[in-house]
């Protein structure tokens, strides 16, 4: 299916800061006190249209601050009828550490008469977030599996919402969730305001636009296929036997935290207990952790009780940890956009990063194609430092304003 096309965003005045932007008082006090002052481009430029109650479809790179930028919109229109009832905002993400900041920002900015949230998400006690829907949250944030199970129990009514958000849209569909997707819009009214983020917009993705979008307004920044913000690329081409010492010495020679990407749950496992028996301070995070054991490593990786975080792919979107020095892949990922994804946590707040790839025997194959689908030359590299055929690294450097990604609004950090 091909997506019809869309206009550009059309031009407008430049709202450089929140206060240009027609926010009700109490929303730009607790934006001022949350220090919330610049926007991010992808929230200067789709917040004008949302606030207008227009359709948005916005592709944007991870780490520009989406949440902001649908939330803002979302508490706006909350605001300017405060005694309303009923579920009147949904936003649907993939993951429910991506649910949980999500709520954590519309807490923060939360004010006056604001409805409550409710978060419904998998991992975690069923009958705290079923008691949150029915004291009457405005807005529900949710995993689409675990909303679709609600909606069958008649859990939870629908039948109110005015704005949908579908956040990181690509990533819900790679989780197979599209038929969880197509239930719960199918229970919505069809006369309500839908904004849509995503960082690739493929023919799946295009499929959702076509269906569930009115004349959005289509707001397209910078390259979704590759990194954002400035980080220096390398890889080890190492033997298969050599990986675990070549990591070891990279994390030996690494002063700042370090995150660690495997492919599967029991190979992230099987690396996190290895490093834990060499004296290296590490957690993991895989979908078969609890929530509590999944918030207890990351709330120890933020606050540096653990220097290393070995994880799957269920980190690379929407965990933001703003003082990663080095990501390194010791298992290439199924797609060459999650490459991305997994390089996008380090660099971030206007930082510099470095990502490390280990590869050996047909991985280095794998690593060439990916390379060929991003467009980018990664330079190859030895253990001792030295460039291997005076390859110079790949610096990706940021295409947005310095300005505003140093601040990053909307995004939560440790």
């Amino acid at each position: 299916m091909h997506m019809r096309e869309l206009p550009l965003l059309e031009s407008k005045k430049r709202l450089t800061q929140f206060s240009d932007m027609s926010l009700s008082a109490g929303l730009q006090q607790k934006l001022a006190a949350a220090h919330f002052t610049t926007p991010t481009p992808v929230q200067e430029m789709a917040i004008p249209h949302a606030l207008d109650g227009k359709d948005v479809l916005a592709t944007a790179q991870t780490g520009t601050g989406k949440t902001l930028a649908f939330l803002l919109p979302i508490m706006e229109k909350l605001g300017a009828q405060p005694t309303a009832t009923g579920v009147r905002a949904l936003i649907l993400v993939p993951t429910r550490e991506l649910a949980m900041q999500v709520q954590a920002v519309y807490d923060k900015l939360r004010y006056g008469k604001l409805p409550k949230t409710a978060l419904v998400i998998g991992g975690m006690a069923e009958r705290p977030q079923i008691e949150a829907v029915r004291k009457g949250a405005g807005v529900i944030v949710a995993t689409p599996g675990r909303l679709e199970d609600y909606l069958k129990r008649r859990l939870v009514d629908l039948s109110k919402v005015e704005t949908l958000v579908l956040d990181e849209s690509d990533r819900m569909l790679d989780m197979g969730f599209l038929p969880a997707l197509r239930r719960i819009v199918g229970s919505l009214p069809k006369q309500r305001q839908t904004l849509f983020f995503s960082a690739t917009l493929e023919a799946s993705v295009a499929g959702l636009v076509n269906d569930y979008m009115r004349n959005p307004v289509r707001v397209a920044l910078g390259s979704i296929s590759k990194p954002v913000e400035s980080v220096e690329l390398h890889a080890f081409e190492v033997p298969a036997a050599d990986k675990s010492d070549t990591l070891r010495r990279l994390l030996y020679d690494e002063q700042g935290q370090t995150l660690i990407f495997a492919r599967t749950k029991r190979g992230t496992e099987r690396l996190a207990k290895n490093l834990i028996r060499d004296g290296f301070s590490a957690a993991m995070i895989h979908g078969d952790r609890t929530q509590s054991q999944r918030v207890s490593a990351l709330n120890g990786f933020c606050a540096g009780t653990f220097k290393v975080l070995v994880a799957t792919d269920v980190a690379s979107r929407g965990i933001h940890v703003d003082n990663v020095a080095h990501v390194i892949n010791y298992d290439l990922p199924d797609l060459a956009e999650d490459f991305i994804h997994r390089v996008g946590r380090t660099g971030r707040a206007g930082l510099k990063g470095r990502a490390s790839t280990l590869v050996s025997g047909a991985e280095i194959g794998e690593l060439r194609a990916i390379e060929r689908t991003l467009k980018l030359k990664i330079a190859r590299k030895r253990v001792d430092g030295s460039e291997i055929a005076a390859m110079k690294p790949r610096i990706v450097k940021n295409t947005l304003d310095s300005r505003t990604l140093a601040q990053l609004p909307g995004e939560v950090f440790c």
